[in-house]
């Protein structure tokens, strides 16, 4: 009696773990985030690919539906009643027929808009036009941070991505050490970065998405590159074309590094020209070769929304990330130069960089 109690509560505290687990998987399904979420598309190429995926889950359910509904008909209709064999037939043709034709039709309805949408997503030539209007971003990976140069623009800028609203905007992709992945998850799918080629490809930020995630998208790297792989994180900044525009004016009118407004940030200017701007540039139109281009580009740092892409962007996390970059990124190629400044020296130096602003 007692072993037949001990294996019931046993199956019982088994169930409720197989409970638990459903429950906590339906109420992490409806989890998601309009600026990170791949279920709230937020463009054309997400739309598509959003698309594909109802289609083939469709698919898959009403496949799932049929089968488990044979399986119950034939286990309850043709249940043995007794101890007389049926029938046995073998060689239906009609039957062959059937499960030959049926899959092959489900892949075509599967295949055939996922190959169009594959040509349509690789169209890339409005981008080699000679004299194309199109706007064109060169995007270069980097151990953990993500370069972006516009160089029709002429500008380059690091960690914040600013694209324009409602148009294509097309992608040059290429890494600098190891092989990583671009991805927009609301807006698109990954391609990756690689050291020996450049993948192109375009995306489209949806304004009305764009509203909804207060005008940001999170970008990833989606290729394990090191152990900072999961913190390689950017920012996506989608705004109109008017304001786009007006983006890109105040940063060509960045001409030389901006000067320090208060004495604090003077003597933060000074401690930057001595022990940073070695690696890293503060003005936009950076023609320096793409191998000396060891850092992000800080000309705008004060605009940010992030600090090293996934710190808040406050003086104190700056500071916390001056003086232990490793701490929050292991594997970075930050020098430890900036653990042996004073606390006075880091508030001078935050106080320059929080300052390097070219938007009101």
């Amino acid at each position: 009696m007692k072993e037949g109690f001990d294996e019931a509560m046993k199956r019982l505290e088994k169930w409720r773990l197989i409970s638990m687990f459903a429950i906590l998987t339906l109420i992490l399904s409806g989890c998601g985030k309009p600026y990170l979420s791949t279920l709230m598309p937020a463009g054309e190429v997400a739309d598509i690919q959003y698309d594909l995926m109802k289609l083939s889950t469709l698919i898959m359910v009403g496949v799932i539906i049929i089968v488990m509904v044979i399986f119950f008909v034939v286990m309850f209709k043709f249940k043995r009643k007794d101890e007389k064999i049926p029938k046995q037939v073998e060689g239906s043709h009609k039957l062959e027929i059937i499960w030959t034709v049926v899959p092959i039709l489900l892949l075509l309805i599967l295949a055939v808009p996922t190959v169009s949408a594959t040509f349509k997503l690789a169209d890339v030539s409005p981008m080699d036009k000679k004299d194309s209007d199109a706007l064109v971003i060169n995007v270069r990976a980097n151990l953990y941070w993500w370069e972006f140069e516009y160089p029709n623009e002429k500008i380059v800028t690091g960690q914040d991505l600013v694209v324009p609203t409602d148009e294509k905007v097309y992608f040059n992709l290429k890494a600098s050490d190891v092989k990583h992945s671009f991805w927009i998850p609301a807006v698109g799918g990954k391609l990756d970065t690689n050291t020996d080629n450049v993948n192109k490809f375009w995306l489209e930020f949806d304004s009305k998405r764009s509203d909804e995630a207060g005008n940001l998208f999170y970008g990833k790297c989606a290729e394990l590159c090191g152990p900072s792989h999961a913190l390689m994180d950017f920012k996506v900044k989608a705004m109109s074309r008017d304001n786009f525009d007006n983006w890109v004016t105040a940063m060509q009118d960045v001409k030389e590094p901006q000067q320090a407004e208060t004495e604090l940030a003077q003597q933060g200017q000074e401690i930057f020209n001595q022990s940073c701007v070695s690696c890293h540039a503060v003005t936009p139109a950076n023609t320096t070769p793409e191998a000396a281009r060891l850092a992000p580009n800080l000309t705008n740092f004060g605009d940010r929304s992030r600090i090293a892409g996934v710190l808040d962007h406050s003086e104190e996390d700056l500071k916390n990330w001056l003086r232990t970059p490793d701490k929050y990124k292991p594997g970075n190629k930050m020098t430890n130069t900036y653990g042996q400044l004073t606390e006075e020296q880091l508030d001078a130096l935050a106080e320059y960089l929080l300052g390097l602003k070219v938007q009101e």
